[in-house]
């Protein structure tokens, strides 16, 4: 896997993840009422996971692991390969979900869902980003 490019992608997610931990409100209801903050955490949240996927194609690239016919399934291929928990890539797929939603029904997003994301799972993503970071 190309180290720099690895490192360049790695380091957006940090930054990605870092952004969202910044501006969270501190219930779902305030997430709900500041506008500001919706974009801020959706557009970083997109970013994220498509981070994560680019980073799990880049390394089923480089192993005998099933190309994936969707985004979701590159997690899933991971996972089959040992290289990701079932928590992660359970995690990761869900994520893909809610880029999916955010991207192409941003009208749909449920500010419920997106921040129990943002307190339950984002720990998901630094977890990837540190298997990555470690077979790279």
């Amino acid at each position: 896997m190309d180290k720099q490019l690895t490192n360049r992608k790695l380091l957006s997610l940090k930054r990605c993840l870092d952004r969202i931990s910044l501006v969270l409100p501190a219930s779902a209801q305030a997430l709900k009422n500041d506008v500001d903050a919706q974009d801020i955490i959706s557009i970083n949240l997109q970013r994220a996971v498509q981070l994560c996927v680019d980073l799990a194609l880049m390394q089923i690239s480089q192993t005998d692991a099933r190309v994936p016919d969707t985004m979701a399934g590159a997690f899933s291929s991971l996972n089959a390969d040992g290289l990701l928990s079932d928590q992660v890539a359970t995690s990761l797929t869900a994520a893909v979900g809610f880029r999916n939603i955010s991207v192409h029904q941003y009208d749909a997003v449920d500010w419920d869902i997106v921040f129990a994301i943002c307190t339950k799972h984002l720990g998901d993503l630094t977890e990837f980003a540190r298997i990555i970071d470690a077979r790279s």
